[in-house]
Parts: structure tokens; C-alpha cells; sequence
């Protein structure tokens, strides 16, 4: 008998250790939840629900397929695992690898100490192209197409499963955790992926390059795979199999162009999950220990409770955040104005705020979370900072204030030359617009040309620290893209 452990790989399609813990016999295909892991500073409902909607679509997946089922079982990994070695021995685990949090990293080297100690083989595969180890940054393009670029396995024909209780899947609400009704999380699961990753390509992409910094066209423009690649229903390398076919069959023209933008960001993908993988302390430290000190000794509470609730008094920073706790989902640019806010304009650490973020992200994949996280906080040394002004964003990206209107409603009347920066609304139109900035709706907590001095003037205090050169070329050394390399090769 062989187990294949099931963990954030929750489908049957291009499924290494599922095909090759099949071919060998009888398995058990193994779902476990951990307490230690639902009690995660990083978890949320969303994700727990989304992880159940992700486990009852394979399940019907399995039945209809196969005449299969999922095994579950409710405690730390470790125990069981050993729980069922007793009961009846086996000589392999497969899984994924996974470049998870510092938990489920602590877990993972647990049960290769019990793998080694009980003569069970732990077989791992990699799920994305992250090499481990990784050796040297200039190679990792190269491994990126070996590993991403190959066909996707085929299924199984069949799977034969071994005689172990199968136990029942525990609902999110037995878990401990409930979904606010006003949450609209996007369905996740097996035929979700497929139908998702279809319309990107069928028409959805054609838009994509112009649309996806846009918080509204964003929402049907942009692939909306990442809650799909985060929870495994669809594989990373089939994603890219598919959208290279898809071009192959296109004449020249902006769907082509999009497709090329998009297989550029399954690149980043995995850029920045190797970062994590190679540094597994950026969790929690700065990836430039140079910029230690910088903010730390500064959090105000209060700053960071009304970003973290929407209610800055910057119309574009709020409406992000609600319209993310509503939904779980966030394009790109909103999030990185997001994290931007928090660093420069109220000067926030970003531990909490990445923490608070991790929350609500549906698609939360703590590689690319962290280590972006960093990059838009101005502490890797290695990157241009980016400072979003939320009025120009608002200006560039929401001209009309649909996005604004739709998630801060206490705005709905205000004119759309006062939108970006409702605070400068004269009182007598305020009352007119019936809207008091203050008490209506808040007024500015920072002011933004104080904020943004003080920001400046402290990072570049730090950027001209002595031993700030050397530490900034270790980080390029480490982690730096090679993209620039490559282009000019």
C-alpha cells in the first residue's frame, strides 16, 4: 500500500504523485486537517471554504471517474500518518512539494523525520518551478522550461484504492469557521479551473493587457486562475500548455499580445515563490536585513485599523479594501497601491498589514504574498520603489467612480471631479451632496505631502547606509530576476 498525500493539489490531471503512487498498487489518497494549520495567523474562512468547495469537487471527480473516494482524517500530520502506519503498514508517501508558511515548512521536515525513522520513502514532486535546492539564480529560467514546459500528465486509467477507513469530510463550520452571507467568493473546484482557464482564452484575454490595472475590467479581464493555482484544482503547467496553443492558432494581434503579457506572469509566478523557498525567514524579516529598523519601532495602531477597515479617508484605498473583504480578490495594481499606502503614506511596517492582507486574499499563495509584499514596502534594495498616488489611481483607473461608488455608497452623489479627494469639497456642496467628510465619510488621516517627505527623507536615509551596497548585491545575488541577462543574451 502507498499513501498520496493530498495537500494544496487537489485535482487529478497532471498529478505526478497521484499517477505514479497509482502505478504501483493499491494507495490511499490521504487529506488531512491539521489544527495547527487552521489556527494560522494567515487563515480565514474564505480560505477554508475554499478549500472544501476545492475537496468536494475532486470528490465528485473521483466518484464519477473512477468509483474512488478521498480518505480524511482531522489532526497534526505526523500522528496521522503514524496512526495509519499502524494499522496498516505502507512503504511510500507521495506528495507535492510545497513552499508553504513557516508552519507547514516545520510540519514538512516533522514527516520526513518520521518517513526516515519509520523506513517509509517520502516521495516528493515539484508542483510549480521551483527548484529545491536552487543552486544559482542564473540557471533558473532554464529549469523554469524543463520542469513548466513539458506536456501535462495524462490522468489515470484507473485507481485502485487500498482497504482504509475513509472517515467524511468536516465541514468549514465544524472546523470552526463561518463565511459573513455578504462574502462573494469565487467558486473554486475542478470544473471552475477548466471553465475559468477556457474563457480567458476563448475571449476574456483579449482585454487583458489594457484592462488588468483597471479594479473593474480587472474583475473579467485578468485570468482569475490564481485561487485555482493556489488551491492545485488546475496545474500550473497546464495553464501554460494551453494558453502556448492558444496563441500557436492566432494570427498576430492583441489577443496574441495579451497571451504573451499573461505567459510572462506564470513566470513571475514561481519567481517569486523560489524567493520564499530559498529564504524561508522572509516570512518575517526583512529580505534586506540593511532596512531592519526602519519602521518597525513605529507602527501606529490606529493608522493601520482604518486602512485595514477602509476607512482612510482616500476613496480609492477604501473602496480596494472593501471591495477585497467582500470578495477575496484584488487585481494586481490595487493590491500593490494597497501595500504601497500602508508603507509610505502611514508608514507601516508590512508584517501586519501582509498578515491582514493574507486574510482576505482568497488566492493567497504565501511565495508570491511575502515576497511582493517586500518589494512594495521599499525594503529589498534591489527594486524601484513605486509610491501610488490614490488619486491619480483613482483618476487612471476608475475615470467614471464606478469602482468608488459601488463599494463607498456614502459617496454616490459626489461629482466626479471631487471623487478622488472628497475632503476638498467645499461644506456648503457637502451638504448639498449629502456627504460631511468627517463624519459621513473620514477625512484624510495623513497629509500627503508630509507623509510622503517623511517617507523619502527616512528611506533615503537608509539607502545611503555604508553597508547598504553589499547588502543589497547579496539580495540581487539570491533573488534578482535574470530577465535583463536574458534579453540581452
Amino acid at each position: 500500500m502507498n499513501v498520496v498525500w493530498l495537500k494544496r493539489d487537489l485535482r487529478i490531471d497532471d498529478h505526478e504523485p497521484l499517477a505514479r503512487a497509482v502505478a504501483a498498487g493499491p494507495c490511499v489518497l490521504l487529506f488531512i486537517h491539521e489544527p495547527s494549520i487552521l489556527r494560522g495567523e494567515d487563515v480565514d474562512a474564505i480560505h477554508v471554504h475554499g478549500l472544501d468547495a476545492a475537496l468536494a469537487a475532486l470528490e465528485r471527480e473521483l466518484l464519477v471517474r473512477y468509483g474512488a473516494h478521498l480518505t480524511y482524517r482531522f489532526g497534526e500530520a505526523v500522528a496521522v500518518l503514524e496512526a495509519i502506519f499502524a494499522e496498516t503498514p505502507f512503504e511510500a508517501l507521495f506528495g507535492h512539494e510545497e513552499t508553504g508558511n513557516a508552519q507547514t515548512y516545520a510540519r514538512d521536515r516533522a514527516v520526513t523525520r518520521w518517513a526516515r525513522e519509520r523506513g517509509v520513502r517520502w516521495l516528493e514532486y515539484r508542483q510549480f518551478g521551483v527548484a529545491r535546492p536552487l543552486r544559482t539564480r542564473d540557471t533558473w529560467a532554464r529549469q523554469w522550461e524543463a520542469q513548466i514546459g513539458r506536456a501535462p500528465l495524462a490522468s489515470p486509467e484507473r485507481i485502485v484504492l487500498a482497504a482504509v477507513p475513509p472517515g467524511t469530510r468536516p465541514t468549514p463550520l465544524a472546523l470552526g469557521f463561518t463565511l459573513d452571507r455578504e462574502r462573494r467568493i469565487q467558486p473554486t473546484g475542478l470544473a471552475h479551473a477548466k471553465a475559468d482557464l477556457a474563457s480567458f482564452l476563448a475571449e476574456r484575454a483579449t482585454t487583458y493587457r489594457r484592462a488588468m490595472s483597471s479594479p473593474l475590467a480587472g474583475e473579467f479581464a485578468c485570468s482569475r486562475l490564481s485561487v485555482h493555482l493556489a488551491t492545485g484544482s488546475i496545474s500550473l503547467r497546464t495553464v501554460l500548455a494551453a494558453t502556448r496553443a492558444r496563441r500557436a492558432a492566432l494570427p498576430p494581434g492583441p489577443l496574441v499580445q495579451s497571451l504573451t503579457s499573461f505567459e510572462a506572469r506564470l513566470h513571475w509566478h514561481c519567481h517569486f515563490i523560489q524567493k520564499l523557498e530559498d529564504e524561508p525567514a522572509i516570512e518575517f524579516a526583512n529580505i534586506n536585513r540593511a532596512f531592519d529598523g526602519l519602521r518597525e519601532r513605529e507602527f501606529d495602531d490606529a493608522r493601520f485599523a482604518a486602512w485595514a477597515e477602509g476607512r482612510t479617508g482616500f476613496p480609492m484605498i477604501d473602496a480596494c479594501m472593501r471591495s477585497l473583504r467582500a470578495t477575496g480578490w484584488l487585481n494586481f495594481r490595487m493590491r500593490a497601491m494597497l501595500v504601497s499606502f500602508s508603507s509610505y503614506h502611514l508608514w507601516l511596517h508590512w508584517r501586519e498589514p501582509a498578515l491582514h492582507l493574507a486574510r482576505l486574499f482568497a488566492d493567497y499563495e504565501p511565495g508570491i504574498h511575502y515576497s511582493q509584499t517586500q518589494m512594495q514596502s521599499g525594503v529589498t534594495g534591489i527594486n524601484t520603489l513605486r509610491i501610488y498616488s490614490p488619486r491619480k489611481q483613482a483618476e487612471d483607473h476608475d475615470p467614471d467612480g464606478i469602482f468608488i461608488r459601488r463599494w463607498i455608497p456614502e459617496l454616490a452623489r459626489v461629482p466626479n471631479e471631487y471623487l478622488a479627494e472628497p475632503h476638498l469639497l467645499p461644506e456648503l456642496l457637502q451638504v448639498a451632496y449629502g456627504v460631511r467628510i468627517g463624519h459621513d465619510y473620514p477625512a484624510p488621516i495623513v497629509e500627503t505631502k508630509v507623509a510622503l517627505a517623511h517617507a523619502r527623507a527616512r528611506l533615503k536615509l537608509f539607502r545611503e547606509l555604508p553597508e547598504m551596497r553589499g547588502a543589497s548585491a547579496e539580495v540581487y545575488r539570491k533573488h534578482g530576476s535574470r530577465k535583463r541577462q536574458r534579453d540581452r543574451a
